[in-house]
């Protein structure tokens, strides 16, 4: 597809950075990247710098300070629509999303779709080296999810995503408050709610060699507080006085 942006977000990825980018490249060599680095003292900025200075693919943004995925990737699609590119793609910079299965994602797209989500709990999909605990929790924390909120999707908290920069420019970003992992699952229910076509497509989850994982329990709170925040005030709503009863949406597809 014409005009695919990768945004990457990074905070002290100096160790991950230059392999992914080479491994996105090989996969989708026509694919643009951002960088949205929030001032990493590891220096992942300037290695960013150095990749961009002789690559014309990779772009650099670069923020003051570590203020949380949410704002970072709001950042990079503002910036993505200012230069008119047609795709934004979401990837972590750890390796724990594979660079090569960015086509799969990009496929619904091309026929159809306005958002396509890297799912790890549909038919094909799996998690490697995650510890049970963790894979417990992300389970329990999605199955939560669809029932708060009503949301037919099975990963609705995944990073790992393609969708359309139309799409983007007509949610409502202004009034995001999610700074960590939420962000994922408050995006992806104003999609869903305001009727975009979101297709779930198989991916391979593998958990990071290099570098900490960003997962807190401050992450996991603020997800659980939002997410039941959302879903009482949706189910309130419902119950005002001459308020027409939102239908809970249909099932989201699976598979390209």
């Amino acid at each position: 597809m014409s005009g695919v942006l990768v945004v990457v977000p990074t905070y002290d990825e100096v160790d991950n950075l230059e392999r992914i980018l080479e491994r996105l490249h090989d996969a989708v060599p026509e694919a643009h990247v951002l960088v949205v680095d929030d001032a990493s003292p590891d220096g992942t900025g300037e290695l960013a710098d150095k990749l961009a200075a002789g690559d014309e693919r990779v772009h650099v943004l670069h923020r003051t300070a570590k203020a949380g995925l949410g704002p970072a990737y709001v950042a990079g699609f503002r910036w993505a629509l200012a230069r008119g590119y047609d795709v934004l793609v979401e990837m972590d910079a750890d390796g724990s999303h594979a660079p090569e299965q960015l086509p799969d994602l990009l496929a619904p797209l091309q026929a159809g779709a306005d958002l396509v989500l890297g799912s790890r709990y549909v038919p094909g999909g799996r998690v490697v080296d995650w510890p049970l605990h963790r894979l417990w929790l992300s389970r329990a924390g999605n199955a939560y999810t669809r029932w708060a909120l009503r949301l037919p999707l099975r990963d609705a908290t995944g990073g790992y995503r393609a969708v359309r920069g139309t799409l983007i420019d007509r949610l409502p970003f202004d009034d995001v408050a999610s700074q960590g992992y939420c962000f994922q699952v408050d995006w992806a229910w104003r999609a869903v709610r305001g009727g975009a076509r979101v297709v779930e497509v198989p991916i391979t989850f593998a958990e990071r060699t290099l570098g900490r994982s960003k997962m807190s329990g401050s992450i996991v709170g603020e997800a659980l507080v939002r997410v039941t925040a959302w879903g009482l005030r949706d189910r309130l709503a419902d119950r005002l006085p001459g308020r027409v009863r939102r239908p809970v949406p249909g099932r989201a597809r699976t598979g390209g």
